[in-house]
């Protein structure tokens, strides 16, 4: 059983910065792309950022592209997602998810989630 715990979430000002991490266990990052997600209350489930498992290719989302950073560590089958310069509508539930090879941004073709982080941005 797959199993996926994120960590790091928080209450931050505008402009401020957070650092989330992702722990996977049962599967290699070798073998499976990692995809962060984020879902806001009301709306659909928006990629943010994902790594692939062979390369490590990166992808960003254009909302976030430039002020976010995706990093992996192999060994200790850990996903970070660094995040700064952050706006109030990054406000929403962070999530990573896994279980496919390759990127992609369509969220439900992840098959194993976890439960999320909470980021809030508010003065």
């Amino acid at each position: 059983q797959v199993h996926l715990v994120e960590s790091g979430g928080g209450l931050v000002q505008p402009g401020g910065s957070l650092s989330l991490s992702c722990a996977v266990s049962e599967v290699s990052l070798r073998y499976y792309a990692v995809l962060w997600f984020r879902q806001a209350p009301g709306r659909e489930p928006e990629a943010v950022s994902c790594i692939s498992s062979d390369d490590g290719s990166i992808y960003y989302s254009d909302s976030i592209e430039g002020r976010f950073t995706i990093s992996r560590d192999i060994a200790k089958k850990m996903v970070y997602l660094q995040m700064t310069s952050l706006k109030p509508e990054d406000t929403a539930r962070y999530s990573c998810a896994t279980g496919i090879l390759r990127c992609l941004d369509d969220v439900p073709r992840y098959p194993f989630w976890g439960q999320g982080t909470q980021v809030t941005v508010s003065s």
